[in-house]
């Protein structure tokens, strides 16, 4: 019996599903995935520095369900309390803003 399915790549998958790089869809998607990296810079970060997520969140000055939340989705974060988060870890956090 022959194997009925064909091997591809993510990026055609991308592609099919999500759109062609540089198109609305494509571009939304991977400013989310980027997003979603951000958290999980934070939550690398905290646990380097042998932090708990109470202990970060009493050095920001928020609770620790905050910072669970920013660690799981940075999206419905303030971006003053995400630069909180980033000064008590003694990290830099650097923006591009791109133009189109």
């Amino acid at each position: 019996m022959a194997n009925k399915f064909k091997t591809v790549s993510i990026d055609t998958m991308i592609d099919k599903h999500i759109g062609k790089k540089g198109t609305r869809k494509r571009d939304a998607f991977e400013n989310e995935l980027r997003i979603d990296l951000l958290g999980e810079a934070i939550r690398k970060a905290r646990q380097e520095r042998n932090l708990t997520q109470e202990e970060l969140g009493l050095l920001v000055g928020v609770q620790k369900a905050q910072i669970s939340k920013i660690e799981n989705s940075v999206k419905n974060a303030r971006i003053e309390t995400i630069l909180k988060v980033f000064d008590a870890l003694g990290a830099t956090l650097k923006f591009t803003v791109v133009l189109g």
